[in-house]
């Protein structure tokens, strides 16, 4: 068995720290056009954290143009958006256990929108090589113009809350509840 001296402890220690940050990061150092985001919310005991890549208008037709009608989407940038759940939870009233998913949304041009939750985590736009888990519909309603895509919570209690998906001139509310 070797055996470290404290000295070689430390500087170990001090290499970690310094290397760990610069192995975190994806990619280089530049600034990404579409900077990842999240958000997160504890609804009862249940904490549901959702990581996105926020991509700008930047004058571009979003809706039916950028994201086409019909076809399955990302619902961000760079790579799917990705929501963590510690507790099993109804969404739009359908069950969904505990783990970790990738969310897709297919936009319609009349009436709901899909929103599929997939495993496992891909990267890029690989949503034929992944697993479907739930899909349900949920209504899109006509919101203020926003230059960057944002997930938020709303009305949050002990049971539910609604996640809302905002970009350009929609919004998506997507309820989500716990077992009381």
């Amino acid at each position: 068995m070797r055996v470290f001296s404290a000295a070689t402890s430390v500087a170990l220690l001090l290499l970690l720290l310094v290397t760990a940050p610069a192995a975190a990061q994806r990619g280089n150092n530049e600034p990404r056009p579409s900077p990842n985001a999240g958000v997160s919310q504890t609804i009862g005991t249940t904490v549901i954290d959702v990581e996105y890549g926020r991509p700008g208008v930047k004058g571009r037709e979003i809706y039916g143009g950028l994201v086409p009608w019909g076809e399955v989407w990302r619902a961000g940038a760079n790579e799917p958006t990705t929501i963590v759940l510690s507790g099993d939870v109804q969404v739009e009233g359908e069950q969904l256990a505990a783990g970790t998913y990738n969310i897709f949304v297919r936009p319609s041009q009349e009436g709901a929108w899909d929103v599929i939750f997939t495993e496992p985590v891909r990267w890029g736009t690989m949503f034929n090589e992944a697993n479907p888990v739930l899909e349900i519909s949920a209504a899109p309603r006509e919101a203020p113009d926003q230059e960057w895509l944002s997930y938020r919570f709303e009305d949050p209690s002990a049971t539910e809350a609604t996640l809302v998906m905002h970009w350009a001139g929609m919004e998506l509310p997507i309820e989500i509840s716990v077992p009381e």
